[in-house]
């Protein structure tokens, strides 16, 4: 049996999307959710290719990534620029070799961007150009979820980490700045987190609790909490690290040994996609 809260009481504070895994955070007023996440959301990725297959290339590897600014035009093509290194885009479709790559434990076969692509961003990043390929999703494969978390859903993705959405609570990054007080909690902005949807109105890691939210025609289902690395001491305007901040803090009262570490957020699948809003409602169920 579920409870619901009001209508009236949860937003949608926040949209957003990494068309570049790693990349720079893109917001959105609205924005298309599909089975695979936010439209064009992680379709594009570093590799590093003295690996076999081709293993991802993310912050935790290259923290100057979050510097790194993306846009997804309209037909899945990408445009990138980096302050001192102009801007490439990489248009569709893409006639260049296929490249064996691997997300974690998913093997895939990709399409590799070029030359060109992979130069300029060896270059923007300080990365050699004979190891880093630019590559995007290819639409021949799919990558469905773990069904352990995402059950019969039929939830599929892209590059992300294992799901469509990550979404976060507004009131919880609050409680963890005053957990952690000053100027180093005054630092840690949800862009660290990496979220899709964000989340005002609920209680302080209510998340935990809920099953569902509903967002219009939208449905998530909540499946998995997210565990969380280095990449959220990661400053996102400049990439430098200054501590471990907010892991230390998150330690002290989110590790979960149950999936291996400190939690924040929580991967959703969509049941039901459609346009989701800023500012839109959100009818939270919670799984008692």
């Amino acid at each position: 049996m579920t409870s619901s809260k009001s209508p009236d009481d949860v937003t949608v504070a926040g949209l957003f999307s990494y068309p570049l895994k790693g990349g720079r955070v893109v917001r959105h007023d609205a924005a298309d959710v599909l089975t695979t996440g936010l439209l064009h959301d992680r379709e594009w990725m570093l590799v590093d290719v003295r690996h076999t297959p081709a293993r991802f290339v993310t912050q935790r590897d290259c923290p100057l990534m979050a510097t790194l600014d993306v846009e997804a035009l309209p037909n899945g093509a990408l445009r990138l620029w980096a302050q001192g290194y102009g801007e490439i885009q990489i248009d569709l479709p893409l006639r260049n070799a296929l490249i064996k790559v691997q997300v974690w434990s998913f093997e895939t076969i990709a399409l590799d961007a070029g030359d060109a692509a992979a130069h300029w961003c060896a270059d923007a990043l300080g990365l050699s150009k004979q190891h880093v390929r630019l590559v995007r999703f290819n639409d021949a494969m799919r990558r469905d979820c773990n069904q352990k978390y995402a059950g019969e859903t039929g939830a599929h993705t892209f590059f992300a980490d294992g799901y469509p959405l990550l979404v976060a609570n507004a009131a919880s990054l609050a409680d963890l700045r005053r957990r952690i007080g000053g100027s180093a909690g005054a630092s840690i902005t949800m862009d660290r987190f990496r979220p899709n949807i964000v989340i005002d109105g609920l209680p302080a890691w209510d998340e935990d609790f809920v099953e569902t939210i509903s967002i219009g025609a939208v449905t998530l289902k909540l499946v998995k909490p997210c565990v969380r690395c280095q990449v959220t001491t990661t400053d996102q305007r400049t990439g430098e690290r200054p501590s471990d901040e907010p892991l230390a803090t998150l330690a002290s009262f989110r590790n979960d040994e149950a999936f291996g570490g400190v939690t924040f957020g929580w991967n959703a699948v969509v049941t039901a996609p459609g346009i989701v809003r800023a500012g839109d409602r959100v009818l939270a169920e919670y799984r008692f």
